[in-house]
């Protein structure tokens, strides 16, 4: 019979076994089939270094899932408990996206701005915090961490693209913009929100035709894409 030490040893081995094979899972985006595996561990058999690489890669299944409540709970065990840095960044930056998807704008600025703090400055991080201040229409802050993220990659497509797009859709500077926004579809030619954008810059700029081979292009390339379909509309009652 099995001593309850025993026991102990074998749930622990288990459970090292379904956390490697959650992670070979989760690397093959097969994301149900990992929450799966890592849903069977006892964290109880764990140590403290084996349940946060647990809690990493649960937060990450549950995101990839769209499951942004379970997400949260784990992701921020990370971030409050974890010890790994470039780990703790990653949640952070997957915390802010999750908060900007579901409209918590100014927590998603509150991990963003904790990151910027502590030396975290990168071209991402200042575009998603741009993207934060567009939504909740501070577009002259959004304007300046876009500059931020462009003054740390010049040729960051996302930046140009949003700063574009803010500048020209605020009326703050259309030509300027309508110049970011064509850099950015030549790094991206096939993007389909860049292809919009440049329409709508097009358009905003008084160049009715460029602006509607541009949309129409965008649209191809996202037939379903609301927001394009809406700017299309708009230009073409422009005639």
């Amino acid at each position: 019979m099995d001593t309850g030490e025993n026991l102990k040893k074998k749930d622990a081995l288990g459970g090292k076994a379904s956390l490697n094979e959650g992670i070979r899972l989760y690397r093959q985006k097969r994301w149900e089939q990992a929450l799966k595996e890592l849903r069977r561990i006892n964290p109880e058999s764990f140590n403290s270094e084996e349940n946060m690489e647990l809690a990493y890669y649960l937060g990450l299944s549950y995101t990839k899932l769209e499951r942004y409540d379970e997400a949260l709970l784990y992701l921020e065990q990370v971030v409050t408990s974890g010890e790994d840095v470039l780990r703790v960044y990653q949640c952070r930056m997957t915390l802010a996206y999750i908060y900007i998807l579901t409209k918590r704008f100014r927590m998603a600025e509150f991990e963003l701005n904790r990151l910027a703090t502590k030396g975290f400055e990168s071209a991402q991080l200042y575009a998603t915090l741009a993207y934060a201040s567009w939504s909740q229409k501070h577009y002259r802050q959004s304007v300046n961490y876009y500059e931020k993220a462009l003054e740390l990659d010049a040729a960051n497509a996302n930046a140009l693209n949003g700063l574009g797009f803010v500048l020209v859709d605020t009326d703050i500077d259309r030509q300027r913009g309508l110049n970011c926004c064509q850099k950015a579809v030549d790094l991206k030619p096939n993007n389909a929100a860049y292809l919009d954008s440049l329409g709508w810059a097009y358009y905003k700029n008084g160049e009715l035709l460029e602006a509607r081979t541009w949309l129409r292009r965008a649209l191809d390339a996202s037939p379903d894409e609301k927001e394009i379909k809406d700017h299309l509309r708009t230009v073409m009652g422009g005639r």
